[in-house]
């Protein structure tokens, strides 16, 4: 890395710190403006609203990064074209894709770092976070219950549980449907329990109050049995991972939370594409690059409120795409991994068609 690539990597960093530290500034200050009121009802201390915003702020960061990076690609790439920098770099026979090298280098590195504060810090966080909100904001609260459960164990065998407190680790009111097999199901057997609790040391359900019927071809056997082990494959741990935002998973859990689903029949689409789209997203940071550089490079009348105006419009453009593209892909049953990335494979062909069409 020579003399001239050292000066514009720093420039882009202490733009994107001051970027990222500005823009989480006025979000929480807006933010606190608008719950102050519920916090000052519920008697909220003032460390309470501090730890509130401290285990807030990497959800910010995590949205507010590639609309930084786009402030800084602009802010670093436009003030050397300002003080006619690029043209002197030029005229040393450097190209506009040398400029861009650092950059992309830098980017790239803060994608992968983004990647993991995005799928391991923030969910985390977010999960200290909603405590806070369900005692002083007033927020829905789940709790240690899951109401009308309702999931196939297997392909021939259904499970419906009116209530689970995962607390107590038990079930009440439930139902276990037996089939014959999948292509021509015919229930073979139900079994109606009071309760089934779930036994750590021998992981295994044992049912209490059970009520068991056979069906065969001609008649149908009723049976009452005071304790039963329960065949599940389902678990605790599966079902406690039922009550948790997704928003509070790191991209492991969240994965096992999409095949819990599918598992018990449901339809995981759209889970599937916003999980892919939560990879995607970091790498925004590296697509907002190729964005900036070209548009920055040529010198525009308006200076700062042009490049600030453009880092608005294009991060506001990608997110509202984002979201309209995951939309449409759902609607035509698109594949989830294409479907995750879509956004991002949008606006990086628009970025290199933008590049192409820049003097370089």
């Amino acid at each position: 890395m020579n003399l001239i690539d050292k000066y514009i990597v720093k420039q882009f960093i202490l733009t994107l710190l001051f970027g990222i530290i500005a823009l989480s500034i006025i979000f929480v200050v807006v933010n606190l403006l608008e719950n102050l009121d519920n916090f000052l009802d519920q008697k909220a201390t003032t460390i309470i609203i501090i730890k509130y915003y401290i285990y807030y702020l990497p959800e910010i960061i995590k949205l507010l990064t590639p609309v930084s990076s786009l402030i800084a690609t602009l802010f670093t790439v436009g003030r050397l074209s300002t003080l006619n920098e690029i043209t002197a770099m030029k005229s040393g026979g450097m190209s506009l894709y040398r400029l861009m090298v650092p950059l992309l280098l830098v980017s790239s590195v803060l994608s992968i770092m983004q990647l993991y504060f995005n799928g391991w810090i923030v969910p985390a966080a977010n999960e200290q976070k909603r405590q806070i909100e369900q005692k002083y904001l007033s927020k829905s609260n789940a709790g240690n219950s899951i109401y009308n459960l309702y999931l196939r164990d297997t392909p021939v065998r259904n499970i419906i549980m009116q209530y689970y407190d995962a607390e107590m680790m038990q079930g009440s009111r439930v139902s276990i449907e037996e089939f014959s097999n999948e292509t021509s199901p015919r229930m073979i057997s139900r079994i109606e329990a009071g309760t089934v609790t779930w036994l750590p040391d021998s992981n295994k359900w044992i049912g209490v109050g059970i009520i068991l019927r056979e069906y065969s071809e001609k008649a149908v056997k009723i049976s009452k049995i005071d304790t039963l082990d329960i065949s599940m494959r389902l678990r605790h741990k599966d079902i406690e991972q039922l009550r948790r935002d997704p928003g509070e998973m790191n991209f492991n859990d969240l994965k096992n939370y999409i095949e819990i689903l599918k598992v018990g029949g449901k339809d995981v689409r759209m889970q599937l594409i916003n999980y892919y789209g939560a990879w995607a997203f970091p790498f925004a940071n590296l697509i907002v690059v190729m964005f900036g550089v070209p548009f920055a490079s040529v010198r525009r009348k308006g200076g700062i409120a042009i490049q600030i105006a453009a880092a608005m419009v294009i991060a506001f453009t990608y997110m509202i795409f984002t979201e309209v593209s995951k939309t449409m892909a759902y609607a035509y049953s698109l594949d989830p991994i294409f479907s995750g990335w879509l956004a991002n494979i949008f606006f990086l062909i628009a970025g290199l068609f933008t590049i192409y069409k820049t003097k370089t």
